[in-house]
């Protein structure tokens, strides 16, 4: 899929950084505390690794590659289907891993039990107001990077992607998370509209079809990364694809 365009995806990956930042500030001790959608994760957990990509973001911005593209913004999220072989290299997916190079459900498994534990001790260490700080703080310089990048391709993961298609797998990611994030956060802003398209435009590339018209971008994000269960009226649209999901996690 190579319709997409380098503002388009440099803008929801900015917009969709801004949404973090804005319903993290200022948050309470007992507010990072809250219940996230990632089981076992409180909102400092969730926070914690969206601080991790956004740190890969500033070293992958600045690491060009001549070697060919070797996926784009939909077929990276083909590491993350639960089940499948882990991308190398450090944590990033919503998933909570991608891990050292296992393969199978086991390795999965093993792989985001491992990031699960590491984010909770490492998020916990912060003291109060510290966390948000540093979050806000590298992911403007993160989007600033981005909008900076003069290169063509860049290196992450053991994957070559286009400037446009790593942005895009960062609003992704941030599209996602904000829902984790703000499932018991009373009166957050509403999702970017941008970077939740792109989550629909992966997982409608993952299906190789559209996804039910019924849905929204909002539903299309939480069942296709299995945050949601597939109702019965889902897996009737869906037909035999509905073995399929989730179609990364």
């Amino acid at each position: 899929m190579s319709d997409l365009d380098r503002a388009t995806a440099l803008g929801a990956f900015d917009a969709g950084y801004q949404k973090v930042t804005a319903v993290t500030a200022g948050l309470s001790e007992a507010d990072l505390m809250r219940p996230t959608r990632c089981a076992g994760w409180a909102v400092a957990d969730v926070l914690y690794h969206q601080l991790l990509d956004a740190r890969r973001a500033l070293r992958t911005f600045a690491s060009p590659s001549d070697a060919p593209v070797d996926c784009d913004d939909v077929s990276y999220w083909r590491d993350y289907a639960p089940g499948e072989a882990s991308a190398p290299g450090e944590a990033s997916g919503p998933g909570e891993a991608s891990g050292s190079g296992g393969n199978g459900a086991a390795a999965y498994a093993d792989e985001s039990a491992a990031h699960a534990r590491y984010v909770r001790i490492a998020a916990s260490a912060y003291p109060p107001g510290t966390l948000a700080w540093e979050w806000s703080e590298t992911a403007a310089a993160a989007c600033r990077a981005g909008r900076a990048c003069g290169h063509r391709a860049v290196t992450t993961q053991g994957h070559v992607l286009t400037v446009t298609s790593f942005a895009a797998t960062l609003a992704v990611e941030a599209a996602v998370h904000y829902l984790d994030l703000t499932v018991d956060l009373p009166g957050a802003p509403a999702p970017d509209p941008g970077s939740l398209a792109l989550v629909r435009r992966v997982l409608a590339g993952l299906l190789g079809a559209p996804l039910p018209e019924s849905w929204d971008n909002v539903t299309a994000a939480l069942k296709g990364t299995g945050r949601e269960p597939l109702t019965e009226e889902d897996r009737r649209a869906l037909g035999s694809s509905a073995g399929r999901f989730p179609l990364f996690a």
